[in-house]
């Protein structure tokens, strides 16, 4: 039955009415969890299960379930409770692919969601590595306090807002806990560290004009988007050297360092001749669709093979 006239002015004019504050469908929840980020979360968490058959452990799936939607909830909802000014003059944002883009309103539920997400994955985590995985998750949460806070705001300091991608090695400790095999090597550490750099130097090139405009002072606003380019190029040198030094013992090594070779010296060019120039988030979304495809196909031929614990 519809409310009367009456009705809906006594509403208006008692002064402790006021609307529900609007809900969060799941959908928007998956936009949070950044699906389009996904791949590459399951492609770090597989690198130190090389060679090893564990997909009919427990330990497996709980690890490689949390690691795409929880923690990414986790890290990605942090970062949109935080960034809502920024979020709302970015036109790449509402959807699967680059991330929610949430009303005021409905910000303020998001914590309580994220907690409520992670309380069965901490006390299964709790119960099969111990009280080592408490040490984890402050330590993950550090990481996000540093970059999202607004009294330490990394996310709004040049280089620290990169070198804050640091985090996501966190994650080859967890999937070595989980799946009870030797930590990774240190190159590997770097060639993560660098990798997480790069992807996150590259998001920023894409956000350079809603980030200015917000007023964030992040590495490409800085030094703008074709020095960004250049360091991306030289970021991607480096893994490419790192490759070849450490795992060019196998065909699948040397395939993978050249590929990062020709990615470093295509992005030097696209940064000599094209300077700070972007895309259109339209064809952005194609690079990343692209990018999970090449992502899922190599990260079982990096799993067979081994590649990143010889």
């Amino acid at each position: 039955m519809l409310p009367s006239r009456r009705r809906i002015a006594s509403d208006f004019s008692n002064p402790s009415f006021s609307y529900p504050e609007p809900t969060i469908t799941a959908r928007q929840l998956i936009q949070v969890a950044r699906p389009g980020l996904w791949s590459t979360q399951l492609w770090f968490y597989l690198l130190p299960l090389g060679g090893h058959r564990l997909l009919d452990t427990v330990g497996f799936w709980l690890g490689a379930v949390y690691v795409m939607f929880p923690l990414g909830l986790l890290l990605y909802g942090w970062n949109d409770w935080a960034d809502y000014e920024t979020d709302r003059l970015n036109p790449r944002k509402g959807n699967l692919l680059f991330g929610a883009r949430l009303p005021a309103e409905a910000l303020k539920r998001l914590p309580w969601m994220i907690a409520v997400v992670q309380i069965p994955f901490f006390v299964a985590f709790t119960l099969l590595i111990g009280a080592k995985f408490l040490l984890w998750i402050a330590a993950a949460v550090a990481v996000n306090a540093c970059y999202n806070s607004p009294a330490i705001n990394f996310k709004g300091r040049p280089l620290l807002d990169a070198l804050s991608q640091s985090g996501y090695l966190l994650v080859f400790v967890l999937a070595s806990w989980v799946n009870n095999v030797p930590q990774l090597p240190w190159p590997v550490f770097l060639f993560g560290l660098l990798f997480a750099i790069h992807s996150h130097l590259l998001a920023e090139i894409t956000d350079i004009e809603p980030d200015r405009a917000a007023g964030r002072r992040t590495t490409a606003v800085a030094i703008g988007g074709g020095r960004t380019k250049l360091v991306v190029a030289l970021i991607l040198l480096a893994e490419s050297t790192l490759l070849f030094a450490y795992f060019s013992q196998t065909a699948m090594g040397r395939l993978a360092a050249g590929f990062l070779l020709l990615a470093g010296v295509g992005f030097a060019g696209d940064g000599w001749l094209r300077g700070g120039r972007t895309i259109a988030p339209r064809h952005l979304a194609y690079v990343l669709v692209a990018w999970n495809v090449v992502a899922v196909a190599s990260m079982y031929l990096v799993w067979r093979n081994g590649l990143f614990v010889r």
